[in-house]
């Protein structure tokens, strides 16, 4: 067993780097979901579908 780590050491390695990668990738994809957040970062004022995205429920705003 001992000898299969040494061996593959650099494979498993790469490995844990890249799901951590990948990993840390799917959780501000996620974070940036849930709080509404553009993906292209530079505001809806010049996108073309901007009335049908991140629509906030405005019955909730107080007066």
């Amino acid at each position: 067993m001992v000898e299969f780590f040494t061996n593959n050491l650099a494979t498993i390695i790469t490995a844990i780097v890249v799901f951590a990668l990948v990993a840390a990738a799917v959780v501000k994809i996620v974070r940036d979901k849930i709080r509404h957040k553009s993906s292209c970062g530079c505001g809806c004022a010049n996108c073309p579908i901007s009335g049908s995205c991140n629509k906030k429920n405005t019955d909730d705003q107080p007066v």
